[in-house]
């Protein structure tokens, strides 16, 4: 019997990964119905997509698969209570995070390299991120309640780390446990952050307060903002655009990269659930090629060093494109969540720094091993 797949449309080599397994169907937005799943057995998606009972009672459904690092769009306690197997692709985008924040910090706060980066949930992703910036040689301390000491050797308070030059937050959503993240930055939270400190939000939009941010950052703000996500996805609080520094629909691990290794990690979990081996050789069909960055030396050469690697940042993801485009919605006549989901559903192409050919002359500057750590 041929198996039954239906793929939401925007997941990355789809048709090229999992019509090797068995028919492949697809679906396009934020909503399913049963009659949809009717003869469906595997059902892969994104963070758009709520699963749970609602959506799998009376369904076949045996395999959820999200090609997204998060999970809190699944109901995994009925997704386990109905012995469905699912699976996430934990890490996959780290890589596009990071060159995320790194073009902000580039962008917003240009001596980074000499300032304290305090990160929040040192994770698949937030590691990534502190490891990054370790290699660097930037000061770091570090919030996660699930880790030690042992563990981890910059390991902070909260309120400690509130108080470095700049902080970003990777923490997944949780609203029960010893440690929910839900709304974990409110109105006391942004009244400790030190004047003139950057805060960047890439994990998920409930953990800042986006009503308690609104509130502080309309009457008197003291930070700056970079948001990438919001409460409420795509329905979000376009109030707040005006204020915030860098805004972004959700797109801080959208390289191309970051999403086929997500395809990647969820064929192969697949291939484990379903007890055999991979049909095809996924490495052949995942895009390897290289191109060069293009940066123009003449307009370097009176530029510290840091201001030159922060334009190669800046060249290799020039953030602001991404923050005009969500901007425009306020000239628009469409609704925010349209918008918004348009905006990810046609994203550009954007690749990670392992993709880039670097020019000559950047090997022959001091800064070369700055460059060198982002592929570390």
């Amino acid at each position: 019997m041929t198996l039954k797949i239906l793929g939401d449309s925007q997941i990355p080599l789809l048709h090229e990964m999992f019509s090797s397994l068995g028919e492949v169907s697809t679906y396009t937005g934020r909503v399913v119905t049963q009659e949809q799943l009717s003869d469906v057995d595997i059902l892969l998606t994104r963070s758009t997509l709520n699963v749970g009972k609602s959506l799998l009672q009376n369904t076949q459904v045996k395999f959820v698969g999200t090609c997204t690092i998060g999970t809190d769009h699944l109901d995994t306690d009925y997704l386990d209570q109905q012995n469905i197997v699912w699976a996430n692709a934990a890490g996959c985008n780290a890589d596009s995070v990071v060159q995320y924040v790194l073009s902000a910090m580039a962008q917003l706060s240009p001596d980074w390299l000499q300032s304290t980066v305090g990160i929040i949930a040192c994770g698949n992703i937030g590691g990534r991120v502190y490891r990054r910036l370790k290699s660097l040689g930037v000061d770091c301390c570090c919030y996660d309640p699930f880790l030690s000491s042992m563990d981890h050797p910059d390991l902070s308070r909260l309120e400690d780390v509130l108080r470095a030059d700049i902080i970003t937050s990777h923490a997944p959503l949780t609203i029960d446990g010893e440690y929910p993240t839900w709304h974990l930055l409110g109105e006391r939270e942004f009244e400790q952050l030190r004047p003139g400190s950057l805060l960047i939000s890439v994990g998920r939009g409930a953990v800042l307060d986006n009503q308690a941010l609104l509130k502080k950052v309309s009457s008197n703000k003291t930070f700056s903002v970079v948001l990438d996500v919001w409460e409420n996805e795509p329905n979000i609080l376009a109030e707040l655009i005006p204020y915030i520094d860098i805004v972004t629909p959700h797109i801080a691990g959208y390289s191309l990269e970051g999403r086929e290794n997500g395809s990647a990690i969820i064929f192969q979990a697949l291939c484990q659930f379903l007890a055999q081996p991979s049909p095809i050789d996924i490495a052949q069909i995942m895009n390897t090629e290289t191109s060069l960055l293009c940066v123009d030396a003449d307009n370097m050469e009176s530029l510290s060093d840091q201001q030159r690697f922060n334009q190669l940042l800046l060249a290799a993801y020039p953030i602001m494109k991404d923050d005009q485009q969500l901007r425009r919605w306020l000239l628009s006549n469409q609704s925010p969540g349209d918008y918004f989901d348009s905006l990810r559903r046609h994203y550009p192409l954007r690749r990670e720094y392992a993709h880039f050919i670097l020019p000559d002359w950047v090997r022959q500057t001091p800064f070369n091993q700055w460059v060198q750590a982002l592929t570390q």
